[in-house]
């Protein structure tokens, strides 16, 4: 299984760009497998290379289902704690 991550792009440096994945920390990827890339384009990062531009609707889909997956986690987590933790042995 594949997992790209979206991403703005806020600035470029040759063929490189430097995005932002929504915490505020910039991490430099490749942007040369896609033409006309700039800053303000929200993008799927795998592995480091930038795979696909998006539209502003296709992201913040893709970024709800990252966040309610993360919750399901969670969610998953707590209850495998309060079942199995130290407390219960």
């Amino acid at each position: 299984m594949c997992l790209g991550i979206p991403a703005e792009v806020k600035e470029l440096r040759g063929r490189i760009a430097l995005v932002d994945f929504g915490d505020g920390v910039l991490r430099e990827v490749d942007a040369s497998s896609i033409e006309d890339v700039k800053p303000g384009d929200l993008v799927i990062v795998h592995a480091g290379v930038i795979i696909e531009k998006l539209k502003p609707d296709e992201a913040n889909s893709m970024i709800k289902e990252i966040t309610d997956f993360i919750e399901e986690l969670e969610r998953k987590a707590d209850e495998l704690l309060r079942l199995y933790g130290p407390s219960n042995q």
